[in-house]
């Protein structure tokens, strides 16, 4: 099983340039960050988990930045978001750097994308709350077009649109590995089969229980068993949860730091290291 990595990045933690060397140095197969333009103060929406939303949520450096260094001072590095709030960016010029991150990266750029929880973050970028499934699958659809290898014109229905066009770079190998984040249950595991490779259930819980029925929605959309992607992320590792979701088939798990300075976040890679095959 390849031993990823995701930390919320600040203007207080460690350093991508720091971290990533030091992930490779020590065998770690990749790098997720996750991404929050900003906190509005005046937030209705209640933290997922409970309590205070944690600090680092309003200090998140740009993800496509901090991976962008980190590519620059790494070769074999797999990086990716974990997860890029597609319904607060404009397709068009996200697929761009997209395709210009994982072009200059050596293809090792995977788009791990989500529907997001912050209704006021979201409202800012223009996003009406009910929509927001839907525009994700819009602009992916549209991000794919612009990746196509001939010009191919794209109508959606959430007004965005992009006329056949030239566009270049592409992302190696056509696209990036695509996965979905997001709670188990019948849409989700709907869109994880019509739209992407795979799944990223957030802290792996439960997976005997979902993994069955986003398998059939899967094999009932056509898709070919042996290729759904199961990433179990932003996991608290233990030798038996590793052992657990090797058994289920993950061949990637990604575990999570804490958003901290060089020393302590270096601990804890020390710790993990044990996890490594």
């Amino acid at each position: 099983m390849r031993i990823s990595t995701t930390i919320f990045l600040t203007d207080e933690t460690i350093s991508p340039v720091r971290l990533a060397r030091e992930l490779e140095a020590r065998g770690f197969a990749g790098l997720y960050l996750p991404e929050h333009t900003h906190i509005p103060v005046s937030r209705e929406t209640p933290y997922p988990p409970g309590g205070e939303l944690p600090r680092e949520y309003a200090r998140t450096l740009d993800p496509f930045v901090a991976l962008a260094q980190a590519a620059a001072v790494t070769e074999r590095l797999a990086l990716g978001t974990g997860i890029t709030l597609l319904a607060q960016h404009d397709p068009i010029a996200l697929a761009k750097q997209i395709a210009t991150l994982d072009h200059l990266s050596g293809g090792r750029f995977t788009l791990g994308l989500g529907y997001g929880w912050n209704r006021e973050e979201a409202a800012d970028h223009g996003v009406a709350w009910p929509t927001r499934r839907e525009l994700v699958r819009d602009r992916l659809a549209l991000m794919r077009a612009l990746w196509a290898p001939e010009p191919t014109a794209y109508e959606g229905g959430s007004g965005f649109s992009a006329r056949a066009s030239e566009v270049w770079p592409k992302p190696a190998g056509g696209a990036p590995r695509i996965l979905l984040g997001g709670a188990a249950g019948p849409k989700l595991f709907a869109a994880i089969a019509e739209q992407t490779d795979g799944w990223m259930p957030i802290g792996g819980g439960g997976l005997s229980e979902t993994l069955p029925p986003l398998r059939t929605a899967w094999e009932e959309a056509g898709r070919d068993p042996k290729t759904l992607q199961i990433v179990p992320y932003a996991v608290l590792p233990t030798p038996g949860k590793l052992a657990h979701y090797a058994e289920l088939g993950c061949e990637e798990t990604v575990l999570q730091l804490p958003p901290a300075g060089e020393d302590e976040v270096l601990r804890v890679l020390d710790t993990y290291a044990a996890y490594l095959g």
